[in-house]
């Protein structure tokens, strides 16, 4: 069955050539590999370029509208098959797609999504911060244990896809459009293994958690208003020693207050109906 794998990148120049390094390496190739430039500014594009004619790659371009509005315009351009969705700053074992597209390719299931997902930066010490911050298990990205929680599809059917016309673009949240418009979660996989690199600079942290604290909330302006307490300075700072105690790790109080003011910031821009894009 024909695979596509699609890429959206926003300023991805320090990881976007490993990405396809290891993808290019994989024991069952893709047909095609389609990167979504969501105009970068930080020379992704050139890198990627360096890829097209020698490989099959292909390079869009879109004004910065987030990485679901990426997704859908590669989608668009493919037939049929099987579509996976990775992000820029991962990297794969080389049986990822192999192990990942077995379910969907037997008819066991019309969309997967692997668990063992990496921190691929662990030794940084503001990396391990976020998964501190978020309660997660050493060195993964997600949790094994709330397998059955997991919204995001990590491959779909190209049909299954088109069905409920792809990604609802609300902003952070959007991977997990597909799940709520099917009506049905996707068949978590094991050995697909894949890597994935945690904001690792202040500035990063910073600009990735105001993204996230544009997101919708389930108690709509009274949940905002309640995350502008929860992200305040002075929960922020307690918070933030309390844990650097128990972790041992004294960057994860500057981490927490660059975390929690750019949640705070995004709040803020959504309840003035910002752009919700990253």
């Amino acid at each position: 069955m024909n695979t596509t794998v699609i890429i959206p990148i926003y300023n991805e120049a320090n990881h976007i050539a490993a990405c396809l390094d290891t993808l290019l390496k994989q024991t069952a190739k893709p047909r095609r590999i389609v990167v979504v430039d969501d105009d970068s500014s930080d020379g992704s594009v050139s890198i990627v370029k360096q890829y097209q004619g020698r490989f099959p790659v292909t390079l869009l371009l879109q004004k910065h509208r987030g990485p679901g509005a990426a997704r859908n315009l590669a989608a668009a351009k493919v037939k049929d098959g099987i579509l996976i969705f990775v992000d820029g700053d991962m990297t794969f074992d080389k049986n990822f797609l192999k192990n990942l597209t077995q379910p969907i390719i037997k008819g066991e299931s019309k969309g997967v999504f692997n668990l063992d997902e990496y921190v691929s930066n662990w030794d940084n010490p503001l990396a391990r911060s976020w998964n501190y911050n978020n309660n997660l298990p050493d060195k993964r990205r997600l949790n094994p244990k709330a397998k059955s929680d997991t919204l995001d599809f990590r491959a779909i059917l190209k049909s299954e896809f088109d069905r409920i016309n792809g990604f609802s673009l609300i902003g952070y949240t959007d991977s997990q459009t597909l799940s709520q418009k099917l009506g049905y979660r996707p068949t978590p996989v094991s050995d697909a293994i894949s890597y994935h690199a945690n904001p690792s600079t202040l500035k990063e942290i910073f600009f990735h958690s105001r993204w996230i604290g544009k997101r919708s909330t389930k108690f709509g302006l009274l949940g905002k208003l309640a995350n502008l307490v929860r992200y305040s300075l002075p929960v922020s700072l307690t918070i933030g020693i309390i844990k650097a105690l128990r972790f041992h790790l004294p960057l994860f109080v500057p981490f927490k207050l660059v975390y929690d003011l750019g949640f705070a910031y995004g709040t803020i821009l959504s309840l003035v109906n910002h752009s919700n894009s990253k």
